[in-house]
């Protein structure tokens, strides 16, 4: 529930559609304030004293949240119909219906700390910083991709974004060194570290839970529980699906992961909380996923068209939100349909910038482009088979020595 200090009308027509407000130095006016009142059960603590339900924000922060879902499940849509168009190749997995995680998340957060997921990674890496058209030619393998078209879906990667990690799990030690980075260089700031419940009973989880305690880190173990391990649900799949129980020694938190105002206000007290001094904690978003594991999944051979339903119609994360704003007065409904329609402009011309860009080349030099670091790599690289060398600074083949 939310409610306004003063109201203002005529929000959405001052701004411009696609004006970002997010990291205004400015100080709030009373009149932007608002006061957000979250339903009893947004929270679950384990070992915590869970977070306020009760917090203020502005109408900037909203008004900006709806804009980028909007255009994270337009981008989703967009990549959708480019598969099935035979544009992009390969896994895909796609966000629709998570949208609220990577938002909310972003909104709690600063630039400088660090965000690690699995492969749904698209929306994470566009809140991270990377347009659109970088996102989507990544997916169509073009030279204007964020991995240089040479990563794909799962290989996504932008400043302060880790990837988009193709091997189940494989990301949390990886989340957790990012931690001991920050720890290391007395930065004050934390590692969002994101995996998904069928992630959860992977050995390598319950290692990185042990090494964060043991040495404190600022890191936040997050489950994205969207209640499907590929097409398993999570009921078969772990004897406790309570996830944010997890690791026994480290308190978690459940969160409401469909309503984007619970998710904003968890991702800042889990921060607040790691850089007190308290160490790791886990977090458990309840999401849900409307779509299949990936493109090539229908979705629909282990659960109902109705639960799919169900959710969509009551637990949609855009919806709640343009609820919410229309309740309170700060919009009406055909002002947010013009930013519906804005975000689908945008997006669409985004496409044609990615698709419009050309394919990383043939060369094959280019094989052996981004192994290392520039300045960081070993002089000669093993080629693609076992007679093949490659010297990187002539740009040539060598006799193997």
């Amino acid at each position: 529930m939310l409610s306004a200090i003063k109201r203002q009308p005529g929000l959405l027509r001052q701004a411009s559609l696609f004006r970002s407000v997010r990291g205004l130095a400015s100080t709030p006016k009373e009149s932007d304030l608002i006061d957000v009142t979250l339903p009893e059960n947004s929270f679950e603590g384990y070992n915590l004293d869970v977070p306020s339900l009760h917090y203020t924000t502005t109408k900037g922060t909203l008004l900006q949240m709806f804009k980028d879902m909007t255009t994270i499940r337009r981008m989703e849509m967009a990549c959708d119909a480019l598969y099935k168009a035979k544009k992009i190749w390969g896994f895909c997995h796609l966000c629709v219906g998570q949208e609220a995680i990577p938002v909310g998340i972003e909104n709690a957060i600063t630039k400088q700390d660090s965000v690690i997921t699995s492969y749904r990674c698209h929306g994470f890496a566009h809140m991270r910083g990377s347009p659109v058209k970088d996102i989507l030619a990544e997916l169509m393998g073009r030279k204007s991709g964020v991995s240089f078209g040479k990563g794909g879906s799962m290989h996504i990667f932008s400043t302060g974004f880790y990837g988009g990690n193709g091997i189940v799990g494989a990301q949390v030690p990886l989340g957790t060194g990012l931690a001991f980075a920050h720890q290391y260089k007395n930065e004050d700031n934390c590692s969002f570290t994101l995996y998904g419940d069928g992630a959860a009973n992977q050995g390598q989880v319950f290692e990185s839970f042990n090494m964060a305690k043991l040495f404190n880190l600022p890191v936040i173990f997050c489950c994205e529980n969207n209640r499907y391990g590929m097409g398993t649900a999570a009921s078969r799949a772990s004897a406790s699906t309570e996830y944010y129980k997890r690791a026994g020694y480290i308190p978690g938190l459940k969160v409401n992961g469909m309503d984007i105002l619970a998710v904003y206000q968890a991702s800042k007290f889990a921060k607040d909380w790691c850089l007190s001094g308290n160490g790791p904690l886990v977090l458990e978003y309840e999401t849900y996923r409307y779509g299949g594991h990936s493109i090539s999944d229908p979705g629909t051979t282990y659960r109902t068209r109705e639960e799919i339903q169900h959710m969509r119609s009551k637990n949609d994360p855009i919806a709640g939100l343009k609820m919410h704003m229309l309740q309170l007065g700060l919009a009406t409904e055909e002002e947010l349909k013009a930013y519906e329609k804005a975000a689908r402009k945008y997006v669409d011309e985004q496409v044609e910038l990615a698709d419009a860009s050309p394919a990383p080349g043939y060369e094959p030099e280019l094989l052996f482009e981004d192994v290392y670091l520039k300045g960081t790599g070993i002089p000669r690289l093993r080629g693609r088979t076992v007679n093949e060398t490659w010297d990187l600074e002539k740009l040539q083949y060598v006799p193997r020595y």
